[in-house]
């Protein structure tokens, strides 16, 4: 996934509202900016962070700017944007480039299913199970290169985890994809600390079948692309 203009600098003043970045851009103009992240995002909304926006000519939009990039002190980089993992997935899949989800005829996004929900995607094909795959953003790290989800307590990830559950007790497959936007991180584990009930939730399903896989991105200021698998903690 590459962006579709050239990101520029910036220092970050506050994050409010939850989808509201105010910024300094480096040539002097205060900016707000569109921040497509409802989670906590601990470690990511402090200011003065350098931040990476991406401008965007649309004139139906209220903001000029969204939120991509936050860089940390040591060079490192952090995705901000919440719906790139479904991105960098959609072209991973199609390119065949998730090994333990390749082979698949078909790829459908935001299939309904269960009672409430949307499964990212339903991969089909012959002869094969059906397979429900979910796809969550990471981008906490608090310790060493360890990457955790969640930031926050979610209800709706813990209650998709049940419906994942559920289908593979129908005789279906079910993964749960963790892709981790940062560049500083080499492994995965489940904040259960932060949200004690999502990771019951996760421990439950990974029992009843629920495959668990995360993988790495690869980013840089032109765009992500989903790159290798990640250890994931037991």
């Amino acid at each position: 996934m590459r962006f579709a203009t050239p990101l520029v600098r910036g220092r970050l003043i506050q994050r409010y509202r939850r989808f509201l970045a105010d910024v300094i851009l480096d040539d002097g103009r205060a900016v707000t900016a569109h921040c497509a992240n409802p989670g906590a995002m601990l470690g990511l909304k402090e200011p003065g962070l350098t931040v990476w926006l991406e401008p965007v000519a649309d004139p139906r939009r209220a903001l000029a700017f969204s939120w991509r990039l936050a860089e940390l002190s040591d060079g490192a980089l952090a995705g901000i944007d919440t719906s790139v993992p479904n991105r960098v997935v959609a072209e991973a899949l199609a390119e065949g480039r998730i090994p333990a989800l390749a082979g698949y005829e078909r790829v459908r996004p935001e299939v309904r299913y269960a009672a409430k929900s949307r499964v990212d995607f339903l991969l089909t094909g012959t002869g094969r199970p059906d397979t429900y795959l979910e796809v969550k953003n990471v981008h906490l790290r608090r310790t060493g290169r360890l990457a955790e989800f969640p930031d926050s307590v979610t209800a709706r990830g813990a209650r998709h985890l049940a419906d994942l559950a559920a289908m593979v007790a129908a005789g279906h497959r079910a993964v749960l994809l963790y892709v981790v936007q940062r560049s500083d991180c080499d492994r995965f584990a489940v904040a259960a600390d932060l949200d004690p009930a999502y990771a019951a939730a996760c421990a439950a399903a990974r029992a009843a079948g629920v495959e668990v896989l995360a993988h790495a991105t690869r980013m840089d200021r032109q765009g992500i692309i989903l790159g290798g698998p990640l250890p994931v903690a037991p």
